[in-house]
């Protein structure tokens, strides 16, 4: 018989943090905490393959599943003291998910599972406390007709609200005994209206009901979006985790609250956290109480009447502390912990890697270790290299002037600007038209998670530094400032009033998620230095890694900032780039509608000192590292002038009739310019092209070697070949120019000259196209679309459809193809290898700085990666740790 139910208490476990695939993150967790003997509610883990079962079969159970469930749940209560269903003392559980990776917020939980309208009496009598009692039971029909019932929760909020005023109370503590048994009534009369039935009262329906509905929340939309933003595959699926209840809300004497071992912004070594008093977990972590902090420093540095858990109950938080520095040891790495104090008695709930910025993440591997924790293979492992973009966010300069409207919490750090939002819908919609949002909210909701990717930055009202945006955010690298408490919200009117102050919708303002601050319009920003445990981590990354990592670039602003982000040369200069300035376009255009080669040197020969000062500039910053220089490849059409008065620039320039140069540029026009005119093609028909840039790189050289002191290391390549004959013709020019700017300086250039590979039928002849090459560079852009046949430029109204359906695992553009396009690339290394054992490989896509695809080219043995100058320290550590994977996959 299959093993379907894993149970767990302090203790004993049948279950290891080992099982993670089987029982989930949160199942396999629980299990190991009451391995080593910490005070864990006891439980059960309904596995990850009972999901699979799930939807597989039309979201039905396995038959002998029900068995394994009573029994487990017998078993809780045996452990416990007192049954599930019974009517006399009755067990409560919890029903929560747990994915194999984290999924703060995404999917459905239900708490305080077996109370109806006789078991609320009975839980009142066995606590005493009769208040207490009914808050639960009006908490559960809230939140089972929610997530089972599918009753809209501002039903409940308007319900209790209203109870509220009527009252004259404002919070809802303030409500008696009597209060919460009306609002549980009114609560139930919405079940009824709303879902046509009462709600239940068999715990039995009520358990089942709930079981089906978190399994069914792993394809909420909520949790599909979050998957697709952290490649989350589908087929993981979710465990359900079962547990007795315990209650952080019977009094002053309880409490229940979220830790980190160490801060998750900023990676320092602090006990960091929130607690509520006489309140539930969700209370935390939905934000919408502002809880108080765990740690006396932290109380201090928030000021005001803050009151930590170590000033309230001293000897609860001694406990917890010692717990959370023994999670830390035994998982290696820093534990986010949610905890309740009942009655004086704590119990852990869950221990997970806590979520953390870039910033937090580089410290703690550092630090870590530093301490013995863990290696520095680990160290390089343990960082996610996409987030290193975080760094790249910008902060507020120090000395720009700031109207601070509002002071929050610092949840997440860096700092945006934008037009303020208050849906997340619509801050997608003008997301996606290239406007910049900060998205603000009384408190976020996992709904909201669309809106949140898509905004620059959030704000909340409400909430602490474990609140749902808060948590969300930093995993993100969102700049976000919660709880800032003295704006008032206002939906309808879709504006926030602050201090008498009213911005509405549109309006801009800036946000410091590092200080907390709410600022006035747009404020002047500044880049972070990546340097401390940045500079730490990426020396040893670099000392890890095999494959080589250059930057794309083709301005003196890209090449400087290449260098400063670590990269070991220039892998892509475009030249074309260069050419859409002023007089330039105008001297181009010249050449291409000459009539002659006479017409066409006379054009080039304004753009021979242009080229030379930029090829230059280049190698003087880039002192001795390899510089690849892509000969002109523009679709023909971009040079050709649009408009009357660019045409009529162009016939005054080179003093011909604007009728004979229209004919002209309408003989050069193109249906698909894509795979038209361009690349090699131009020197082809144009060979003076090849002429000039190669006399502009040869002449720069000599002059930047002889300012600097260093080599230069030239690497020409021809874009767009398909067969050797093509190469071997640039070739020959490149070799007669050199010659010639040897007999003119006396002094022989040194180059190697290659191609791009960016067509199907250039990586088929590799191996041919080889003898006649010094290196390759793999165009994975073009080739993607020559391979795939989509075009780039057209795809967004599609391409997200195929991924979403299955159809491609991801965006080819973004992460390669391994199965189709990086075949090819897999095929034109060993081809070309075979037909120059000495050729350099490296690849100048966008893919270079993606870290899947560079794990797939480290794989495939290619030299170097080549990638935009910020995502260099990206590629640098994916590349480090691709070397370490294929190390570890060697050695099995």
């Amino acid at each position: 018989m299959t093993k379907w139910v894993y149970s767990f208490s302090a203790g004993r476990s049948e279950g290891s943090a080992s099982m993670r695939e089987l029982l989930g993150g949160k199942g396999a967790n629980l299990a190991e905490m009451a391995a080593i003997g910490l005070p864990v509610p006891p439980g059960f883990t309904i596995t990850t393959d009972v999901c699979a079962y799930f939807y597989a079969n039309g979201k039905t159970f396995p038959p002998d599943l029900a068995e394994q469930v009573d029994a487990a749940l017998a078993e809780v209560g045996r452990i416990a003291g007192h049954a599930y269903s019974d009517a006399q003392w009755p067990l409560l559980v919890s029903v929560r998910s747990g994915a194999r990776a984290s999924m703060p917020g995404m999917m459905d939980t239900v708490l305080n599972l077996g109370l109806n309208d006789e078991t609320v009496e009975a839980l009142a009598r066995n606590s005493g406390d009769d208040r207490f009692a009914w808050d639960c039971y009006r908490r559960f029909i809230e939140m089972y007709s929610s997530v089972v019932l599918g009753v809209a929760h501002h039903e409940f909020e308007e319900a209790l609200e209203r109870h509220k005023e009527s009252r004259g109370f404002a919070l809802d503590t303030q409500l008696t005994a009597d209060d919460w048994r009306k609002v549980a009534a009114e609560y139930k009369s919405i079940v009824e209206q709303a879902a046509l039935s009462g709600f239940p009262q068999d715990p039995r329906e009520q358990l089942w009901g709930a079981i089906k509905a978190v399994f069914s929340s792993w394809m909420n939309h909520r949790a599909i979006v979050y998957r697709g933003l952290h490649n989350i595959p589908e087929s993981w699926g979710t465990a359900v985790n079962i547990q007795a209840m315990v209650f952080g809300n019977m009094g002053a004497d309880s409490a229940t609250g979220v830790a980190f071992t160490r801060n998750p912004s900023t990676g320092v070594r602090e006990l960091y956290g929130e607690y509520l008093v006489n309140a539930q977990g969700e209370d935390v972590v939905a934000g919408i109480r502002t809880p108080q902090p765990i740690a006396q420093a932290a109380s201090h540095a928030a000021g005001g009447d803050k009151i930590s858990l170590e000033a309230a109950m001293p000897k609860i938080f001694a406990q917890f502390k010692e717990y959370a520095e023994k999670l830390e040891r035994h998982f290696r790495d820093m534990q986010d912990m949610e905890f309740t104090v009942e009655r004086g008695r704590l119990w852990m709930l869950q221990t997970r890697a806590g979520k953390r910025t870039a910033r937090a993440a580089l410290k703690l591997a550092v630090d870590m270790a530093r301490e013995g924790l863990i290696d520095k293979k680990e160290a390089i492992a343990r960082v996610e290299p996409q987030s290193l973009e975080q760094l790249l966010h910008p902060t507020i300069d120090p000395a720009a002037k700031r109207d601070i409207l509002a002071t929050g919490l610092p949840a997440s750090p860096g700092a945006a600007f934008g037009e303020i939002v208050f849906d997340a819908e619509e801050a997608q919609a003008l997301a996606a038209n290239g406007r910049k949002i900060i998205l603000v909210r009384i408190e976020t909701s996992p709904e909201d998670i669309g809106g949140m990717h898509a905004a620059e930055g959030i704000l909340t009202a409400r909430g602490g530094m474990t609140s749902h945006a808060a948590v969300v955010a930093r995993g993100m690298g969102k700049p976000c400032v919660t709880g800032a408490g003295a704006m008032r919200v206002d939906y309808e009117d879709q504006s926030f009033t602050v201090a008498g102050r009213r911005f509405g919708k549109g309006e801009r303002i800036t946000i410091d998620g590092s200080a907390g601050q709410v600022i006035a319009g747009e404020v002047k920003m500044q880049r972070p230095e990546l340097t401390g445990e940045f500079a730490v981590l990426m020396n040893w990354a670099d000392e890890t890694r095999r494959l080589k990592v250059r930057a794309n670039a083709e301005t003196p602003a890209d090449a400087r900032a290449a260098r400063r982000f670590g990269a070991e040369g220039i892998g892509l200069a475009r030249t074309e780039h260069m050419f859409f300035e002023g007089e330039r376009i105008v001297a181009v255009r010249e050449m291409i509608l000459a009539d002659d080669a006479q017409g066409r040197r006379a054009a080039l020969a304004k753009l021979l000192p242009m080229q030379r000062e930029d090829f230059k500039q280049l190698f003087e910053i880039m002192s001795g590292l390899p510089v690849t220089i892509r000969l002109l490849d523009p679709p023909l059409h971009e040079f050709l002038p649009h408009s009357e008065s660019e045409l009529q620039a162009v016939a005054r320039a080179m003093g011909a009739d604007p009728a004979k140069l229209r004919r002209r540029a309408a003989q050069l026009s193109e249906f698909n310019p894509m795979l038209g005119f361009r690349g090699v093609r131009l020197a082809v028909i144009f060979p003076e092209i090849v002429d000039m840039q190669a006399r502009a790189i040869f002449e720069a050289a000599i002059e930047a070697s002889l300012s600097t002191g260093a080599p230069v290391d030239i690497e020409i390549m021809a874009p767009l070949v398909f067969a050797r004959a093509e190469l071997d013709l640039v070739k020959a020019r490149v070799e007669e120019m050199a010659k010639l700017v040897e007999r003119e300086t006396g002094i022989a250039p040194r180059y190697h000259l290659g191609t791009m590979i960016e067509l199907p039928r250039a990586a088929l002849r590799a191996d041919e196209i080889a003898r006649s090459a010094d290196f390759f560079s793999f165009g994975t852009n073009d080739l993607t679309q020559t391979t795939l046949g989509i075009s780039r430029d057209d795809a967004a109204s599609f391409l997200n459809a195929y991924v979403e359906k299955g159809l491609l695992p991801a965006d080819p553009f973004v992460t390669i193809d391994q199965e189709g396009v990086g075949e090819l690339v897999a095929l034109g290394v060993k081809r070309a290898r075979a037909g120059n054992p000495a050729i350099t490989l490296g690849v100048c896509g966008e893919h270079g700085g993606d870290p899947a695809s560079v794990a797939f080219f480290e794989k495939i043995g290619l030299d170097y990666v080549s990638c935009s100058p910020f995502r260099v320290p990206i590629a640098r550590l994916a590349a480090a740790q691709a070397t370490l994977s294929e190390k570890a996959v060697s050695t099995d």
